[in-house]
């Protein structure tokens, strides 16, 4: 009997950010690959596993006691880990693609882009941060669950990076 395959969930969310350059955002992505613990909401730890920073090939480590779906998960206090692994990078157009490898949040097949753009081309004060993914259907959860997960992180991990951006020009 053949397997029925559902289509992919595809999505994007977008974030602006008034008060700084793509050029100043992008190291937060770029330089801070394994770093994303410093960033990512509810994330514990992040490190690199193997491969070369900046480097397709290298693999990152994550771990968090937090649900990824806090709306539909239980809240018992678990430790869930994923291994990621660097696809692409550019950072001249400040893109990069990575996809999930072994995990415990449900992803069968995870690959997601992000893109620092400039708001207006120039190159001025402003920018905005893209982050669209393409996913199997994850058992139990909706194609809204992981878009709002998506769109959350990215909110909260723009405005951490904004705030710290100023602040390192304040000093």
């Amino acid at each position: 009997m053949e397997e029925e395959t559902q289509p992919k969930w595809e999505g994007k969310s977008t974030v602006e950010l008034a008060s700084v350059k793509a050029e100043q955002v992008w190291p937060c992505f770029d330089e801070d690959f394994c770093n994303l613990h410093k960033w990512f909401p509810g994330l514990d730890t992040c490190c690199q596993l193997q491969g070369q920073l900046g480097q397709p090939g290298l693999i990152r480590y994550s771990t968090t006691t937090e649900p990824l779906f806090p709306a539909v998960d239980d809240h018992e206090k678990t430790i869930n880990w994923g291994k990621e692994k660097l696809l692409m990078i550019d950072p001249i157009l400040r893109c990069l693609s990575y996809e999930m490898l072994d995990n415990t949040f449900g992803f069968k097949s995870y690959v997601a882009t992000i893109k620092v753009l400039p708001i207006n081309g120039d190159g001025k004060i402003g920018c905005k941060i893209e982050w669209s993914f393409v996913a199997d259907p994850i058992d139990g959860k909706t194609f809204e669950d992981l878009a709002s997960v998506i769109d959350y992180c990215l909110q909260f991990m723009a405005k951490k990076m904004e705030h710290a951006i100023l602040q390192s020009e304040s000093v």
